[in-house]
């Protein structure tokens, strides 16, 4: 009945043919160049969103965009990733600077399939990261204005909303020693209560709404499980996930509209799956 293979892994996922009837829909807006179903996946450093896309690379009608930690590490051969860890205070303006050029490109980075996923977004930079900078005293004053100002700027004049976010919820100190673990060199220097701050940040923005701009309803993932394990539990819960993202789309009375309703509770699915 539905040829496309983004509809055929659909029908593999078991959902209905009131599903499939908007996904074929989408299909065809991917086709006629519409802006495809845009998925921001969130998370604490550590809280395995890599290893969450890379799940989701099975599927050809889906594009990956993953956090351009490389061109962080690398401008013209200078690592920004390090300098801004060994010294924020001096280095916090720039690096969030070129975070903010590098993110946007990805939000405007078009794509041929009908869903995107993204690892973080312009938001988890500004309302995570920037924002522990200014309450740190990291960034002056002036500096943080400017960083807000543009955020702000490109928030109303380029499109960069979601469709959907996927929070992978953690606990701090779990994700502190899979950062030891991995033992990336820019992150040696990473102190605990800096992944805590964050990790309320995140809180903050995405589970008790402190801000305004939480751009899209909230799916909650438990990912504290070990990450040689936690694959399986994305494919448990992969056919959920997709129908969430299906049931947005079917729910909102305008695709493209920047002020679509925003459930102001997170998104929650099957308690067996230890879904939060």
């Amino acid at each position: 009945m539905f040829r496309h293979p983004f509809i055929r892994m659909l029908c593999s996922k078991g959902l209905n043919l009131s599903h499939l009837t908007v996904a074929s829909n989408i299909s065809k807006m991917s086709a006629n160049n519409v802006k495809p179903f845009t998925v921001f996946v969130e998370g604490n450093i550590g809280s395995g969103k890599t290893t969450f896309l890379e799940h989701f690379r099975q599927f050809e009608d889906i594009t990956l965009l993953t956090e351009p930690v490389e061109m962080w590490r690398d401008l013209k051969g200078c690592n920004l990733l390090e300098l801004m860890y060994k010294d924020p205070e001096k280095w916090a303006m720039t690096f969030q600077s070129y975070v903010s050029l590098t993110m946007l490109d990805m939000h405007r980075r078009p794509a041929s399939t009908p869903v995107k996923l993204m690892e973080r977004s312009l938001f988890s930079a500004r309302y995570c990261f920037v924002e522990h900078m200014m309450r740190n005293n990291t960034l002056h004053p002036a500096q943080f204005a400017v960083l807000d100002e543009w955020f702000r700027f490109i928030q109303h004049n380029i499109p960069i909303d979601a469709d959907l976010i996927v929070y992978l919820k953690t606990s701090p100190s779990i994700v502190y020693q899979r950062i030891k673990k991995r033992a990336r060199s820019e992150e040696q220097c990473v102190p605990l209560s800096y992944i805590e701050e964050l990790h309320r940040l995140h809180e903050d923005w995405l589970i008790n709404r402190i801000h305004a701009e939480c751009p899209a309803p909230v799916l909650v993932l438990d990912a504290d499980l070990d990450l040689s394990q936690i694959t399986d539990e994305y494919k448990r819960s992969e056919h959920q996930i997709l129908r969430k993202a299906v049931n947005v789309v079917m729910s909102s009375p305008n695709k493209h509209s920047p002020k679509k309703p925003i459930s102001t509770t997170p998104i929650k699915i099957t308690p067996h799956m230890r879904i939060l």
